[in-house]
């Protein structure tokens, strides 16, 4: 869509500079100038009295979605280890085949990662495409898109799935632009509608509400899932050998790199790393005092697991924003979540609710955290935590 200012029929009446609402429009030598802050919504074009103001808009051939089917799964790697966000996505990739009567694939990209692809079979994928080149051995942009982009042109899937990462969320928008497709980001949820569309469902509007997107009218169907919102495909060592691992023949282009990864820093955690950890415990705005949380630290220490908080407690300053759990913080899904002196508002409970077990500690018997908790007690914290962390102790 485009908008262009008709020079010989433009007189000069200003009607359209008071029209628009973004004050685009600017007069030159008694012409009306369309400035970069038009986004095009049109306001300016009725009130023309001259039909100096066109709004073009592009006629795009409708996609035959009857060629497109199968899910893919974009693979991510780093250091040639696979990442647990692909045994997620497989997981919901594999159910959203089922449903659709297709296959899964996933694309893997990286180098020397003998015995990836079984594994990546033995987790439920029917096909591995497999890049396998010393330029792909480290995530970079344009290799990576590159490559996707033609695969997906050239075996038109129906959907594609990859974690929303910090390599998934700098690879798949590439991806999206170049193939002329939407895109929906941070999705916590993925199901088939009665058309057979991909519903894409995500918090909206600060957490306040879940909103379900379709792509009706283009292919392949993309979104970026949330690490640890999705259970993990477990290995079925059945299945192994029965999947087919296809060679992605790399050209001179793929191979062709204007940046290189020169050094590898690791990150160092200081303690558990929130995302992985099997057991945590959280503390919230019930806390009354930022020294609440060493009460929460110790409850951690006796269970073996990491300390969380809700978004309340990091932007009173009692914790730093690493700690934070819910849409705007980590998304975790442990086998154990303790949440103490949380109320549970939808902003945290999409960041835990995919916990295996939890345990809500809250004096509130009303608090929404009550709804979504396996086990709730109602009480003063600083009764009941001292109380768990004895009998802790004492086992």
């Amino acid at each position: 869509m485009s908008i262009r200012v008709i020079e010989d029929k433009c007189t000069g009446c200003t009607l359209c500079v008071r029209a628009c609402p973004f004050a685009a429009i600017t007069m030159q030598d008694k012409l009306a100038v369309i400035g970069p802050e038009c986004t095009l919504c049109g306001a300016c074009v009725p009130v023309c009295k001259f039909d100096a103001i066109e709004l073009i808009v592009e006629q795009r051939k409708p996609v035959d979605k009857e060629q497109y089917r199968n899910v893919w799964v974009v693979a991510e790697q780093k250091r040639g280890a696979v990442q647990s966000v692909t045994y997620e996505l497989i997981g919901a990739g594999r159910e959203l085949a089922r449903k659709r009567g297709s296959a899964l694939h996933v694309v893997l990209m990286g180098h020397g990662m003998d015995g990836a692809g079984e594994e990546l079979i033995a987790r439920g994928a029917d096909v591995v495409h497999y890049m396998d080149h010393p330029a792909f051995a480290e995530y970079q942009d344009e290799p990576y898109s590159r490559v996707l982009c033609r695969l997906i042109n050239t075996h038109k899937p129906e959907i594609v799935l990859c974690g929303a990462t910090a390599i998934g969320r700098s690879l798949i928008p590439r991806v999206a632009v170049q193939i002329n497709t939407g895109l929906t980001a941070d999705c916590t949820g993925l199901e088939i509608d009665a058309d057979g569309g991909l519903m894409q469902i995500r918090p909206a509007f600060g957490g306040n509400i879940m909103a379900t997107i379709l792509t009706p009218n283009h292919r392949p169907q993309m979104a970026t899932v949330r690490h640890k919102v999705m259970k993990e495909a477990k290995p079925d060592p059945a299945r192994k050998g029965k999947g087919k691992i296809i060679p992605i023949e790399p050209t001179k282009e793929d191979a062709y790199i204007r940046a290189k990864v020169v050094d590898f820093v690791e990150e160092i955690e200081s303690t558990v790393n929130l995302a992985e950890a099997d057991i945590i415990v959280s503390g919230g705005r019930g806390l009354g005092t930022p020294e609440g949380f060493q009460l929460i630290e110790k409850l951690a220490l006796a269970l073996g697991g990491a300390v969380g908080s809700s978004r309340a407690a990091v932007d009173a300053g009692w914790i730093p924003y690493s700690h934070q759990v819910g849409q705007t913080g980590k998304t975790v899904c442990p086998k154990l979540y303790v949440a103490c002196g949380i109320s549970g508002q939808i902003q945290h409970l999409v960041g835990m609710q995919s916990s295996d077990t939890i345990v809500a500690i809250n004096k509130d018997r009303d608090a929404p955290i009550f709804t979504v908790a396996d086990y709730g007690i109602v009480g003063d914290l600083y009764q009941v935590v001292p109380a768990l962390i004895d009998r802790l102790n004492q086992r």
